[in-house]
């Protein structure tokens, strides 16, 4: 086995996870690394798996509206009441701990780069039991479970009538800027987003497998979805699931099924400055750079620290390595993490793409043993 290998079958043998795909493309040059199932004891783990890649799918969504920024279509400062007027007049908690009801007006609109830098005033901070986090959580659901969420408009619609926890601009909270993100994409182009994000990044990039929901065709390459349970790892979502019709809400927060090598492909994109294998611009220089450059202050961060390692900051749709603070961190790194155990970054002082996707749901926001290990040794 090769070193990666070497890393990662423990973890498989263990039965902490299923099988894995891993790639650490630096500049070109590729290791890769194929351990374990894609269904437990049926189908044995290939490169070209498909895999429910979860919050891995954030970064994704951030560069489409970047792309739409790109054009002119709209601007970073806009407010985005214009598409989403169902968010003209929100109210906000007297207080983060306010009981429900005591709600003041938005100090300001929410606007574009409030969504894109995730402080928006809607989201998940450490603390559960806030009674605005409470009411948040039936409108937006855990994003693994895609066929749970209403159309867009209904969720809109639905979302305006929670307070939201902080002001805009005041904190940032985890996740629900981007689904708004999603929305906002695909109010702004009036076409569904996975429609868009194949126009503007899977199509110039030669992500052929990155979509929404996986067709008959290819589903025999999609992975089992497992929870771990008192008696080993069980199965909750197989081929046949729910990514094998669209869902009525693509989720720019975490929709996206797609390969290592996809991802990889976006990547190396990012780490070329917006540019595409064949010379096509698919993300301006400035684009690229707002996207991976912390966006937040060390206040900002504070209400959902739990989210966050310690050295990270967040960008635009990812974290930002801040300090090499723990294993694997690297300044000026930039990626997400899936719950579905996926996790995607690139390394701009490396040129080093690294992914690892496997099949096991979080139940802790505790980076796992095995994603510590894999990156420790993609740092290393």
């Amino acid at each position: 086995m090769s070193e990666l290998e070497q890393i990662l079958a423990p973890h498989v043998s263990s039965g902490a996870i299923p099988g894995a795909v891993a790639v650490i493309d630096r500049d070109g040059r590729r290791e890769v690394a194929v351990v374990g199932d894609a269904i437990l004891g049926t189908a044995p783990m290939t490169a070209d798996a498909i895999f429910r890649i979860a919050s891995a799918t954030k970064p994704v969504t951030a560069a489409t509206l970047m792309a739409l920024v790109d054009d002119g279509a709209v601007q970073l400062e806009d407010p985005v009441r214009e598409w989403l007027p169902e968010l003209s007049a929100p109210l906000v908690a007297r207080a983060p701990d306010a009981p429900a009801g005591d709600v003041v007006p938005a100090v300001r609109p929410i606007t574009v780069h409030d969504l894109l830098s995730s402080t928006t005033g809607w989201g998940f901070p450490s603390d559960f039991t806030l009674p605005a986090v409470q009411a948040l959580f039936p409108v937006q659901q855990d994003g693994r479970n895609v066929q749970a969420f209403p159309p867009r408009d209904r969720w809109l619609r639905d979302l305006a009538g929670v307070p939201m926890l902080y002001q805009p601009g005041q904190a940032w909270l985890y996740d629900t800027s981007s689904t708004l993100q999603g929305a906002l994409i695909e109010r702004i182009t009036s076409r569904p987003l996975g429609e868009v994000m194949t126009e503007r990044i899977f199509a110039p990039l030669a992500m052929h497998d990155a979509a929404f929901h996986v067709p008959g065709a290819q589903r025999h390459r999609m992975t089992e979805l497992y929870q771990p349970g008192d008696n080993g790892l069980e199965p909750v979502d197989g081929p046949e699931g729910q990514w094998s019709t669209p869902p009525a809400f693509e989720l720019g927060n975490g929709g996206l099924a797609t390969t290592a090598g996809d991802w990889v492909a976006f990547g190396r994109m990012l780490l070329a400055g917006g540019v595409a294998p064949d010379g096509r611009r698919v993300l301006s220089e400035a684009s690229v750079r707002a996207m991976t450059t912390d966006a937040t202050t060390s206040a900002q961060r504070a209400p959902a620290r739990l989210f966050l390692e310690e050295g990270q900051g967040w960008g635009y749709g990812g974290s930002v390595d801040l300090a090499a603070a723990g294993p694997g961190l690297v300044p000026g790194r930039y990626g997400w993490v899936g719950g579905t155990g996926t996790s995607a970054y690139v390394t701009p002082a490396t040129s080093t793409v690294g992914v690892l996707f496997t099949q096991v749901n979080a139940t802790s926001p505790v980076t796992p043993p095995w994603m510590v290990d894999f990156w420790r040794y993609t740092a290393a």
